[in-house]
């Protein structure tokens, strides 16, 4: 039997999570979905992909940090060897040059850039945006009929980002609910879909093959209304 988490458990994570981004955040940042870290009891990747994962957002961030200073907030999401990019650099260039880095990184299928050509957000929308995270989750939790913890949550200026080996059934289900969530601006879906006999498999802890990675809008990306325009 899955175990399930609590809604208390998230926002308890949540609040610690934006304490210690007050405390003092680092412009460059690993792992966008600290809470969705955390909160992993289970998880559909294998034991390898999780690795591999690990190592990716820690040296991505590490050749970022080496190429483009610290005057640049990018955060480095790896799920099942896809890495998802967001935050802000300050041309173009730097823009490609960051997904670049990262494409050569050792163990990655490939790169969804999306960083913003802008100034670097305020602590404040970083803190609103950790806010908006720990929402999303704790409304996936609240769902009976999906899995939370299958999901990796990021949000970015209030542009949410939904990670994760799932069914069409369950990528409709946590769009529809992350949509709904205060705040939500946007949300794209960065999903690797799977069958339901896929998913029993993955259920069983049997791994099937993994599929190739989506790029953003390829599971239904297409930009949603902000939440509360079409309830």
């Amino acid at each position: 039997m899955t175990p399930r988490i609590t809604r208390p458990l998230v926002t308890a994570l949540a609040v610690a999570t934006l304490a210690g981004a007050l405390a003092g955040c680092a412009p460059l940042i690993v792992g966008g979905a600290a809470v969705g870290t955390v909160l992993m009891a289970t998880d559909r990747r294998s034991s390898g992909a999780q690795v591999d994962d690990e190592a990716i957002e820690l040296r991505s961030a590490a050749r970022l940090r080496e190429a483009l200073g610290d005057s640049v907030h990018v955060n480095v999401t790896s799920y099942n060897r896809q890495v998802l990019l967001t935050g802000e650099v300050p041309t173009a260039a730097a823009r490609q040059q960051a997904e670049q880095i990262v494409a050569r990184v050792d163990n990655v299928k490939g790169v969804v850039n999306e960083l913003g050509v802008m100034a670097n957000t305020t602590l404040g929308q970083r803190s609103s945006d950790t806010l908006i995270t720990g929402k999303v989750r704790a409304s996936l939790v609240d769902a009976q009929d999906l899995q939370a913890n299958a999901f990796k949550v990021v949000t970015e200026r209030s542009v949410v980002y939904l990670l994760g080996r799932v069914t069409q059934r369950e990528a409709d289900r946590a769009t529809s609910i992350a949509r709904q969530v205060n705040g939500v601006q946007k949300v794209v879906r960065i999903f690797e879909l799977v069958s339901p006999e896929e998913l029993r498999q993955l259920q069983a802890g049997t791994q099937p093959p993994a599929a190739a990675p989506q790029p953003a809008g390829a599971t239904g990306g297409t930009p949603l209304p902000p939440a509360g325009a079409a309830r």
